[in-house]
């Protein structure tokens, strides 16, 4: 009877450990369906139709960021109202940079960006700070607070984020100036790490 009943205890836990490492890998890798929510926030696959008016805040590519890969195009506004889309860049090297306020290393990194967008902007160079749903005052002062010049842009429920599968804070795409994606950087960027990410881009630093 004794022996039983630790069989059964023995069974239970191995059961609730292959449970626990089932719901991690979820976790980590996506629960079924994550595809189909970003899709629900896809305008289309195609490119835009400069005829047709599309609603601000809404993407108009479902294909997730890859080295090589064209960008996900997408369309935001900016902390005048003013829309910005990505494809607007084009012919420019573009800094995409997915942060938060609360974000420590965002708030580290951002005086890096800040120095190299003056000093490349006539270069061809351009920072976009994706902020994630959060107040328009808040980022305005947080703006204000660091001395930052380049385009904050808001990203009201997220529909940016999901299409790059951003994880976490900060997050960094370097797009070059044919669309594609160059770099793909997930935490703080240095300074001599961004020097670099520049140089491979052509940039004579």
């Amino acid at each position: 009877m004794r022996l039983g009943s630790s069989s059964r205890i023995a069974a239970y836990i191995l059961v609730g450990f292959l449970v626990g490492i089932a719901f991690a890998l979820a976790l980590f890798l996506g629960f079924p369906g994550a595809e189909s929510e970003i899709s629900s926030s896809v305008l289309s696959t195609a490119a835009p139709d400069p005829n047709e008016t599309q609603e601000i805040g809404t993407v108009v590519s479902k294909i997730a960021p890859e080295i090589g890969a064209q960008a996900p195009d997408f369309a935001l506004r900016d902390l005048e109202g003013n829309e910005a889309r990505l494809s607007d860049y084009r012919g420019r090297t573009v800094l995409l940079t997915f942060w938060a306020t609360w974000c420590g290393p965002c708030r580290l990194e951002m005086p890096t960006f800040e120095g190299r967008y003056q000093e490349l902007k006539d270069d061809g160079f351009t920072v976009l700070g994706l902020n994630y749903d959060e107040p328009i005052e808040d980022v305005s002062a947080f703006r204000d607070e660091l001395g930052l010049s380049f385009p904050l842009l808001l990203d009201p429920g997220g529909s940016v984020q999901r299409l790059y599968r951003i994880r976490g804070y900060p997050s960094s795409i370097f797009v070059d100036p044919q669309g594609v994606v160059r770099v793909i950087h997930i935490g703080l960027i240095t300074e001599g790490q961004l020097t670099d990410y520049l140089v491979e881009l052509g940039y004579s630093l």
